[in-house]
């Protein structure tokens, strides 16, 4: 049984706080994954060409590298940490709602610039907040946490996909007997990817006639439960000015015990820890400790935040450019075809992610990485050796999905576990991913259009290899560093006394 009773009665003793960050993360995958099936859509309402709208891109993604790191600011109390998810819950269904009036790319680019800071935040101090809650019990709810991101990805271009032009979105004389052109234009059209496009002309001129508008409102409505579940939990906490709840007076024998454990050591003030979480102090990242930190401390941190730079830039620059290697030499496959690639991509993300829950329980997370980055590095030489195989490359897809699925909430919980789930490392990995996925995409794509398409693989090769080497070096790291060993009797420490760090 991969759920025992301890596990049940922490999930159970948190359930509200965990249900939210969970919701809020949908909110995130939501956010994500629907610029790519409304491109053209977005094209035309703007009149834009395919250079200036690939700036609403840069934005989100920049925007969302600069609300990762902003997010460290407000992990000191877990006030800060659900206002700043509150705000940034509604800023995304506001954006929501905003975007079918953005008649202007430089508009629409700034909105999706706030979308990428909200995004940002909602990353670092979900993550963060789970790992102080669980600590050691962290890999599986950080699983969860990251399903539903897969989950967001896949439902929101399911919404956009009955409301996008089947016609030619932009109404004038060179385009009225141009509907057969539109497929192909479409078809074309991936994130990240300007040099598609190149062959195929949108005229800017003319009414813009579009229906995606709706979608976008469907989002918006989607999301509003978000945000009113992160209220629900600042009301309960008594964070709501002139709104107080009743606490209970009364606790049950096993709660009483465990509050007894708790209460040995617990002499800071509570404003400055996470009262749902295990005592963890959030001063770790202060000058004093930093200035006291071990070599390896630092190179721990490193190590797994270049890991993550790789790995999640893979997943976006896979996502993005596998529709394009698809398209061109060797394989030359039907538009139609190779577009759902990057659908199936997504699908066994969300699926590995799941599979991952219970499998997090019973695996440690320096093993789950360790088989995940072998099988990225396996698949990508897989892929390189059968590029002439339509076969292949769907099976490598489905494979590369389930195998990145699971490395960031892993490396998030075993770098953690290494530092003693004191939080300093979630801000550092959270961004290290997130520029991984903005520079990695233009890197790919540039070497794309000077090397062709056979450089996609070459790439994958490259980055999944130095990923493991890096991970290697993480390991010897981690030996190093100082720890406590674990108890000679293998038994999980109770909740409230000290954690030991496994070898």
């Amino acid at each position: 049984m991969w759920w025992d009773e301890r596990l049940f009665y922490l999930f159970k003793r948190n359930l509200h706080p965990t249900l939210t960050y969970w919701s809020v993360f949908f909110s995130f995958g939501l956010c994500i994954a629907f610029l790519g099936p409304t491109l053209l859509d977005l094209r035309c309402q703007t009149h834009s060409s395919l250079r200036d709208i690939t700036w609403v891109f840069f934005s989100q993604q920049f925007c969302l590298l600069l609300g990762s790191t902003l997010g460290g600011i407000f992990k000191r109390t877990i006030k800060q940490s659900l206002l700043a998810l509150l705000l940034s819950s509604l800023v995304i269904s506001m954006v929501f709602v905003i975007i079918p009036f953005c008649s202007q790319v430089g508009i629409l680019a700034i909105v999706m610039a706030i979308a990428g800071l909200a995004m940002g935040c909602i990353d670092t101090i979900s993550n963060m907040q789970l790992v102080k809650i669980y600590q050691q019990d962290s890999a599986v709810f950080l699983q969860v946490l990251h399903f539903f991101v897969g989950f967001g990805a896949l439902l929101s271009p399911l919404i956009a996909d009955p409301f996008l032009s089947e016609s030619n979105c932009i109404q004038s004389n060179l385009t009225q007997n141009g509907s057969q052109n539109l497929e192909h234009i479409r078809n074309s059209l991936v994130p990240h990817l300007p040099m598609n496009h190149s062959h195929y002309v949108l005229p800017l001129h003319g009414p813009s006639v579009t229906q995606v508008s709706y979608a976008f409102w469907i989002m918006a409505a989607i999301n509003l439960p978000v945000p009113f579940a992160v209220f629900l939990l600042m009301y309960k906490k008594g964070m709501v000015p002139k709104c107080t709840t009743r606490r209970k007076s009364l606790l049950s024998s096993d709660e009483l015990a465990m509050e007894t454990q708790k209460e040995t050591g617990d002499t800071q003030d509570t404003d400055t820890l996470d009262v749902q979480g295990h005592g963890v102090s959030l001063l770790c990242c202060q000058s004093k400790n930093l200035r006291d930190a071990t070599f390896t401390f630092f190179a721990i941190h490193t190590c797994a935040a270049v890991i993550l730079f790789m790995t999640d830039g893979l997943a976006g620059e896979f996502s993005g450019f596998v529709y394009s290697y698809a398209v061109d030499q060797p394989l030359y496959l039907a538009h139609k075809t190779a577009g759902y690639l990057p659908s199936l991509f997504w699908g066994f993300i969300t699926l590995g992610r799941l599979i991952s829950i219970p499998v997090s329980y019973k695996v440690a997370p320096r093993t789950m990485i360790f088989i995940n980055l072998t099988g990225v590095t396996a698949t990508f030489l897989f892929l390189l050796m059968t590029q002439f195989s339509t076969v292949s490359l769907f099976i490598g897809t489905s494979l590369l999905g389930l195998f990145l699925s699971s490395v960031f909430p892993s490396m998030l919980a075993y770098t953690e576990h290494i530092l003693s789930y004191k939080g300093c490392a979630t801000t550092i990995l959270v961004t290290g991913a997130a520029l991984g996925e903005m520079v990695l995409q233009i890197l790919v794509g540039t070497v794309m259009q000077t090397q062709g398409s056979y450089s996609f693989l070459v790439c994958g090769v490259s980055l999944s290899s130095l990923a493991l080497i890096m991970f290697i070096v993480l390991l010897v790291f981690d030996s190093l560093h100082p720890g406590v060993l674990e108890d000679s009797s293998g038994k999980t420490p109770e909740l409230g006394t000290d954690i030991p760090y496994q070898r």
